[in-house]
């Protein structure tokens, strides 16, 4: 071998050891984790008086605020994620939340708030403003929620335990690191020790790259290498909260309750000669009382000999109070924590003054904006009733999508009955004729409220009444109005011209239309058939009973029917 041949074999050792060191070093690198740290302050992103919340495992869209070492969370994430019955009042800047006994109380910036009318204090603010914008002290929220929290410092944070139930929990066998991402060059978050808790977030991400995605006990959220964590088991979390109990005024009877529709006091002296017409009727719930300004007082036609009269009889009283008036803007009645103040005041007052047994609540104009007032309307006028032995009552519509913010759920823990009117079906503006209260129809308004109250609270309604629909036809155009009628008066129609009705299965009454003066005219009757082929249902669901509207529009013999069912 000569020297040039030497030469070259030797630097082509050399180049290959270099590449030897070269590709040594690039695979000790690529598999040599990484140690560099990522500031928890820059992972989690925080100015100096926020606090990034996480809820359960994820963090949270908003951040709350801390002031004086104090956490606030704004007012829609409380109602949203852990107490809806938190009240905002954004023109008196009051805060209101309801157990079964107390009306709570507080207003900005203020560290005293009240339980009914007892007055008490905490060492922090409350409650605190941002332009239009309230924050409630998770403290004070904690007070009446079922959760809890754990408040971290550098950066702020808060770690909010809400759900409960079972979760899929490790721990750390060997020390380790928590990572911002699923690799071992991605930045450190925490450095773990042994026997430390982990929560696993989720349990499929990251497998084939061997990293669980796990959430700390402080509640760093990242990635650690799974052959580093015993294996999964799960445990249940379980809450410490104690859950108020709303206790109802329940009767022993099934109720029967008639509604007396009185439009003066003379019409009070009717009562009489109206009930002894009926039989087996429990209840009667008068006229009496109507919204009649926005200040939240009301007009009324209350009578102490009535209710005496009704009581020699047997027969408790729930006076029923309306917001009928279209002058009365109820937005403005229930928005103010004042006003219904001033309205569950006198209607208390009225029902203590008259030795009322109840009050029926018959407000039929809540407009979806209103809906969160009119609620907190009912949660306060519970309390008072509750504290007072005055059974509560509210009249609903047949439960639809479109009406979902009268919540019947919640009327159904704080009232003691949710009554159902199950009428109306067709009404005097609906634009095609039909059954005041088809078989159907009545079915479905049970199931449904079934489905969100306890039967023993559901009072369904069924009507007194018929309609008599007339219909014209002009230029091609079919005109619709309607009359409502009582049940006999139905009948005549039918027989004074000329019509025998037959029996719809469908509608599950009796159907007839006939023609007169260029009209056609139609109409589904309410009789004994009828009301039997709904009291069934209504027996069927053993609820707690029925209300039928109104007292003096029943044929007599309906009364038959009904005790059969309801005695």
């Amino acid at each position: 071998m000569d020297r040039k041949t030497k030469q070259a074999l030797i630097g082509a050792g050399i180049v290959l050891a270099i590449i030897i060191l070269v590709i040594t070093a690039f695979i000790v690198k690529l598999f040599t984790p990484s140690k560099d740290v990522m500031e928890l302050s820059e992972y989690y992103k925080v100015e100096d008086e926020e606090v990034l919340v996480i809820l359960q495992d994820e963090i949270y869209e908003k951040k709350g605020l801390l002031s004086n070492g104090v956490i606030y969370l704004d007012y829609e994430t409380i109602v949203e994620k852990f107490n809806e019955r938190f009240y905002w009042d954004t023109n008196e800047n009051i805060v209101t939340y309801t157990t079964p006994n107390e009306i709570i109380r507080a207003e900005v910036a203020s560290k005293e708030y009240f339980v009914n009318k007892s007055k008490k204090e905490v060492n922090y603010d409350i409650v605190k403003t941002d332009g239009d914008q309230a924050y409630i002290a998770l403290e004070f929220i904690a007070m009446f929620s079922d959760m809890r929290y754990e408040y971290y410092e550098t950066p702020n944070r808060v770690v909010v335990q809400y759900k409960w139930g079972d979760y899929l929990f490790s721990t750390v066998k060997k020390a380790t690191q928590l990572r911002v991402e699923p690799n071992i060059k991605s930045d450190i978050l925490a450095e773990l020790k042994p026997d430390e808790v982990l929560t696993y977030i989720d349990t499929s991400e990251v497998v084939k790259k061997g990293f669980s995605k796990v959430i700390t006990t402080q509640g760093i959220i990242g990635y650690v290498k799974t052959k580093y964590i015993s294996e999964s088991f799960y445990n249940t979390v379980e809450s410490d909260f104690n859950e108020p109990d709303y206790t109802s005024i329940t009767k022993d009877e099934t109720i029967n309750l008639v509604w007396h529709q009185v439009t003066n006091m003379d019409a009070n002296n009717g009562l009489i000669s109206l009930i002894e017409k009926t039989k087996g009727v429990t209840t009667i719930s008068p006229t009496w009382y109507k919204i009649n300004s926005t200040e939240g007082t009301i007009s009324s036609l209350a009578s102490e000999t009535y209710v005496e009269r009704a009581h020699s009889l047997g027969i408790e009283v729930w006076a029923l109070v309306d917001d009928f008036d279209p002058d009365i803007d109820m937005l403005e009645v229930l928005s103010y924590t004042s006003r219904r103040d001033k309205l569950t005041n006198e209607l208390i007052a009225s029902a203590i003054k008259y030795n009322l047994d109840g009050i029926n609540i018959d407000f039929e104009r809540i407009s979806l904006e209103n809906g969160k007032n009119f609620i907190q309307f009912i949660r306060e006028l519970s309390v008072k009733c509750r504290n007072n032995g005055i059974v509560l009552s509210i009249d609903n519509y047949v439960p639809k999508e479109y009406s979902a913010y009268y919540n019947i759920p919640e009327q159904g823990l704080v009232a003691d009955y949710v009554i159902i009117m199950a009428y109306d079906e067709h009404h005097g503006g609906s634009e095609v004729s039909g059954s005041v209260a088809s078989i159907s129809f009545v079915k479905e308004g049970i199931e449904d409220t079934l489905a969100m109250v306890s039967k023993d609270k559901v009072i369904m309604g069924i009507p007194f009444y018929t309609r008599l629909w007339k219909e014209t036809t002009e230029n091609g155009s079919v005109n619709i109005t309607s009359d409502a009628y009582a049940m006999s008066y139905g009948e005549e129609l039918l027989k004074n011209n000329g019509v025998e009705p037959v029996w719809d299965d469908a509608a599950g009454q009796y159907y007839g239309e006939y023609e007169k003066d260029n009209a056609v005219y139609k109409i589904w009757l309410e009789e004994e058939e009828s009301i039997e082929a709904k009291m069934k249902l209504i027996h069927q669901a053993d609820v707690a009973g029925i209300a039928g509207w109104k007292l003096g529009l029943e044929k007599e013999s309906i009364w038959d029917v009904i005790i059969k069912y309801v005695n």
